[in-house]
């Protein structure tokens, strides 16, 4: 079996899920011209605490880790299947890194859901989800990207899910399609480090803008996993989704191995008005 793609996509607004804009059909567009995995690894931003743990239930339930949303939003449901075998063989080649096996407590949150909704809309290929260590530094990340990097020649495709330039508190309603200024100045470094030296992200956090593009950790993490991938690779990322939402949030995708060509996306959908930003966790 060929070494499987992997990708990093910038998932905004859970209301991706339901709306067909330019972003969304970037997103169908990929998942008509990737492989078929075996199975998905997601690392979404969403799934963010105290532990390095991957899901192992059979049949992990939909998460809908946000409120205020509509209610066509919070009744979507991803029934896909889990893959315990698979969750077995992500403990057995991170170690001697620690990673536990969740059974029962968490499933597959919009992070995984809003994006596969369009890139496998059948759910019919099994996903297994990986935590984010919240207590770990972003080196650890990086490492624990590259220790992943043998499930690829199984047939499992990698997949980080968060956003690049996520600040909600500088959030423009007004301005759907906007990017300020800061923030294209670090997406545009972000591009430049990972076509350049995948291995080197880290060297982003000096950038002036990184405090105000990554005000908390846990949309830009995702990222550094597939960073590490591409650096066991020997391979840059390429983006392959540009374009900015709101302001403050970040588009952009990158696909490794992928060989999917660069697209313009518009159009991504927004917080519903009238939902504070502190009850989004988008």
């Amino acid at each position: 079996m060929s070494r499987m793609p992997a990708l990093f996509i910038g998932h905004g607004s859970p209301m991706n899920t339901l709306e067909l804009n330019g972003y969304t059909q970037a997103w169908r567009d990929m998942g008509q011209k990737l492989p078929r995995p075996r199975a998905l690894l997601v690392v979404s931003a969403h799934w963010f605490f105290g532990a390095t743990a991957v899901t192992a239930m059979p049949k992990p339930r939909t998460i809908h880790d946000f409120y205020g949303f509509p209610p066509a939003l919070s009744a979507f449901q991803y029934p896909a299947a889990g893959d315990p075998e698979l969750a077995a063989e992500v403990v057995d080649v991170v170690a001697p890194v620690w990673c536990g096996l969740d059974s029962d407590q968490w499933g597959l949150d919009h992070g995984t859901w809003s994006v596969l909704a369009h890139i496998y809309p059948r759910a019919d290929v099994p996903v297994v989800q990986l935590s984010i260590n919240a207590l770990k530094p972003l080196d650890y990340h990086v490492d624990l990207g590259r220790r992943l990097a043998p499930l690829r020649e199984r047939g499992v495709m990698i997949i980080g899910s968060g956003n690049v330039v996520h600040n909600l508190r500088r959030v423009e309603w007004n301005q759907p399609n906007a990017g300020f200024d800061w923030a294209q100045r670090f997406d545009e470094a972000v591009v430049q480090q990972l076509a350049d030296d995948p291995g080197g992200i880290l060297k982003v956090a000096e950038h002036p803008d990184y405090p105000v593009a990554v005000p908390t950790p846990d949309h830009f993490i995702p990222l550094l996993y597939i960073a590490g991938l591409a650096e066991a690779a020997g391979e840059p990322m390429d983006a392959i989704v540009r374009g900015y939402a709101m302001g403050s949030l970040s588009m952009t995708c990158y696909g490794l191995c992928a060989n999917l060509r660069c697209q313009d996306g518009d159009d991504a959908a927004t917080i519903p008005k009238g939902v504070p930003a502190e009850q989004t966790n988008t």
